[in-house]
């Protein structure tokens, strides 16, 4: 029975040993049992346990722990993990013994004196280079179990692995907004790597929607509940001491967009339509807006109607109204992910709101003149559309017929200047202003005015100067005022005054005497100094006077001598030959200098055209040959000093012809040329040299070379016997100068020698005053036939030869001996 009942379960009654094994109990409870004996008359009485027994597994030591495994390795550490044992000794683990042996040493040691309960520990303060083995033991209430198996020996290093990454994510990752997203891998490296998750360059934290898992081997970003904030480009960097790897994606999430942006604008309302606008939504959701849903509402009405769902512009007509009632604009997004919220208008009342514009006020006149008046005006109320025109009409006063004053539009200055008045007529003036719907009424008249200029006394000249003097002149020049009293400037008076005197004296008596912007003051006297000013004069009379701003001493000025060049004046001018050679200069000085031109510092050449003014010179040939050039010299002089400038000028032409043509070194089939550069080369880079012949016989000459560069030629294929004529020319890049000709033709033949000794000498016969002689033939006749032979004889002893004859065989008898 169960300790805490009364009532007593039979188990068996067949049991006829002295033992029986209880089946059906429950461990961890408490049971008393009896036992009674029985035979053929009948059931003895009961015996019972004195105490309950507990129901549970016999206690012994732990088995040993399973899975010992090394998880990392440094120079100076090893971090070491296990599995339980598979059968815990029928008590709970205590503790863990974890033991390690040097390799080479007998004993285990225990590597930690304290309790250790975690299947996880690093053992720390090893020295690097060292191995071990380990081993851990399980401990229960009984005792310690069997040590684990050994690990294999561990050699104290680090261990050093750049970083791999496997993501299981691609480049582009598109989610819909409220779902989660997750981005995963793997990834490994030793030591273990550092991961870090990135955002648009920011790092990412953690928060109630954004979790961050790593584990030694796995890594994962996921964010619930996605929102489009978290659109971005993120990177997961894993990162050790060996280098980085690093993973990107771009996640874009996705959700319809935002309402149209309002208000709703009614650009135009009119009694059977409207044409309204907005802005696109401040957020598209991350994907195009593919069109606008537009619906219009009755606001009596609680029926919206479909307007279009086609327009992706940003404006839209909304047809079929009836007129006077009042309408609402209702206007949704749409994109690849759903339909915005919508964009609601106020409300709209459907008529004409539109008109012509108001009339103007009275129009001002201003700056009237003989035949114009400025017509000012300002701007009327508009109707709702803006003005596009304004429409200004004139009439005489006793007149009734308005005029247009002119065709073309005026916009959008509110003023314009009437032209084409009559002078002595009195006029008025009124505005309309236009817009799109039509012409509105017309301003009331203006004030008549007459058509006359209004004059006054004109502004003093400007600026007035004196230019040049002379021992009793002196030159003023002045401009014009800047106002001319709206009448013409009839002239000036011009005024001196002796430095001491007070009284001013007229230079000319009229100003009709001096119309122009300058006068020569004469018959003043030489060495004195005196003041000037001038007066303008119009119809209404003198302006104030302008001073020339310091007295003026009268005598004679002196300015040395100067040159400004012109381009064609640079220190060497090129010219083609046949061209025009232009030298030009402006010259200065006071008195006008004297011109000089040269050349080589002769006189320049007949065919030179000079030409002096009072500002300048200019030296012009035309044709120009190759001896116009040179070095040409302009000088100016005067009381003053003297300038002189030079240009070299080179005419560019043709070369000249080659010199000193030589034959030489003449054979049967060729002969070899030389020649030396011409004398003048044009002026341009001698480019090559032609080369002709041409067979005395024959009227034409034939071109064997075109386009040598050197002074040399072999002239070759000629016809033995024949005899030639050969002549050079020069070329430049202006053309192919005169040529230079051979003075007397040449014959194509080998050259003469004389011919080699005849061969085996030897006699064939001798007498008292005579020998018989015989030879052969030389080797080489020397380019010619052999014509005969001299026999000379020589007595022994003797210095001399003495000729005997010339034979033409190769046989003589030399007699007289």
């Amino acid at each position: 029975r169960e300790s805490d009942r009364r009532a007593w379960t039979p188990v068996t009654c067949t049991v006829t040993r002295q033992n029986a094994t209880i089946q059906g109990l429950t461990e961890g409870k408490a049971y008393f049992f009896r036992i009674a004996a029985e035979n053929i008359i009948g059931m003895g009485p009961f015996t019972e346990t004195t105490k309950e027994i507990v129901i549970k597994d016999p206690i012994t030591v732990p088995d040993r722990p399973e899975d010992l495994e090394v998880k990392a390795v440094t120079k100076n550490s090893v971090t070491l993990t296990w599995n339980p044992p598979k059968y815990n000794g029928g008590s709970d683990i205590t503790m863990y013994v974890l033991e390690s042996r040097l390799i080479g040493k007998e004993k285990f040691h225990k590597v930690t004196k304290d309790k250790l309960l975690d299947r996880k520990y690093t053992v720390e303060g090893l020295k690097e280079g060292d191995t071990y083995e380990y081993r851990v033991s399980a401990c229960n209430i009984v005792g310690q179990g069997k040590p684990s198996f050994c690990t294999k020996p561990i050699t104290c290093k680090d261990e050093i692995a750049p970083p791999s990454l496997d993501l299981d994510f691609r480049d582009k990752l598109i989610v819909r907004v409220g779902e989660a997203f997750s981005l995963t891998g793997r990834y490994s490296g030793k030591p273990a790597p550092k991961v870090t998750w990135l955002k648009d360059d920011n790092v990412v934290k953690e928060d109630d929607r954004t979790k961050i898992k790593t584990t030694p081997t796995t890594l994962c970003l996921g964010i619930l509940k996605s929102v489009r904030e978290d659109s971005g480009k993120y990177c997961v960097t894993v990162e050790n001491s060996t280098g980085s790897r690093k993973g990107f994606c771009q996640v874009n999430v996705v959700d319809r967009p935002s309402p149209p942006v309002g208000p709703v604008i009614f650009d135009e309302v009119y009694k059977d339509h409207m044409v309204v606008s907005w802005k696109p939504p401040l957020d598209d959701g991350g994907s195009e807006i593919t069109n606008y849903i537009i619906e219009k509402k009755d606001a009596h009405k609680d029926l919206w109607m479909p307007v279009t769902s086609a327009t992706v512009k940003t404006t839209c007509k909304i047809p079929k109204l009836l007129e006077g009632r009042e309408y609402q604009i209702r206007i949704y997004a749409e994109n690849l992910y759903g339909i915005s919220d919508p964009l609601i208008s106020d409300e709209m009342k459907a008529k004409d709101r539109f008109r012509v514009p108001d009339a103007p006020e009275q129009p001002i006149i201003k700056n009237v003149t003989k035949d114009s008046a400025v017509v000012v005006w300002n701007k009327p109320y508009d109707g709702g559309k803006p003005i596009t025109n304004y429409i200004v009409e004139k009439k005489e006063t006793m007149a009734t017929r308005w005029v247009k004053v002119t065709k073309d539009p005026i916009f959008p200055s509110t003023q314009f200047k009437v032209p084409d008045l009559l002078e002595g007529c009195e006029y008025e003036f009124r505005v309309s202003a236009e817009n799109e719907i039509g012409i509105g009424d017309p301003s009331p008249p203006s004030k008549p005015v007459f058509a006359r200029d209004p004059i006054a006394k004109p502004s003093p000249p400007v600026n007035p100067e004196a230019i040049d003097k002379t021992k009793n002149s002196v030159d003023l020049s002045w401009q014009p005022p800047r106002h001319d009293g709206n009448g013409k400037i009839i002239g000036y008076l011009v005024e001196y005054q002796k430095v001491g005197d007070e009284e001013w004296k007229k230079a000319n008596l009229s100003a009709d005497s001096c119309p122009e912007t300058k006068y020569k003051v004469t018959g003043l006297t030489e060495g004195l100094t005196y003041k000037f000013r001038v007066r303008a004069v119009n119809a209404a009379g003198e302006s104030e006077p302008a001073y020339v701003p310091d007295p003026v001493e009268v005598k004679d000025r002196l300015e040395p001598p100067e040159l400004i060049l012109d381009a064609n004046m640079a220190r060497e001018q090129h010219v083609k030959a046949g061209d025009t050679l232009r030298l030009s200069a402006v010259i200065k000085g006071v008195p006008f200098p004297k011109v000089t031109w040269k050349k080589e510092d002769h006189e320049v050449s007949p065919k030179a055209d000079i030409e002096v003014t009072g500002v300048g010179s200019k030296l012009e040939i035309r044709n120009t040959v190759h001896e116009d050039g040179g070095i040409y010299s302009l000088t100016v002089e005067n009381p003053a000093g003297s300038k002189t400038v030079s240009v070299k000028v080179v005419v560019l032409d043709k070369p000249g012809p080659p010199r000193n043509l030589q034959i030489s070194e003449v054979r049967s089939d060729s002969c070899y040329l030389t020649w030396m550069e011409p004398e003048d080369d044009g002026g341009s880079v001698i480019t090559n040299y032609v080369v002709e012949r041409k067979d005395v016989a024959s009227a034409q000459w034939v071109a064997i070379s075109s386009s040598s560069k050197k002074r040399s030629h072999i002239a070759k294929y000629l016809i033995e016997g024949t005899q030639y004529l050969f002549r050079v020319a020069a070329e430049n890049q202006f053309g192919r100068g005169p040529y230079v000709e051979t003075l007397k033709p040449i014959k194509a033949i080998d050259p003469l020698h004389p011919p080699g000794p005849p061969k085996n000498l030897h006699h064939v016969d001798v007498d008292k005053t005579e020998v018989s002689l015989a030879w052969n033939r030389p080797d080489r006749d020397g380019g010619a036939e052999i014509t005969g032979y001299l026999v000379e004889y020589q007595e022994d002893g003797a210095d001399e030869w003495t000729k005997f004859q010339t034979v033409p065989m190769l046989d003589c008898v030399v007699t007289g001996l």
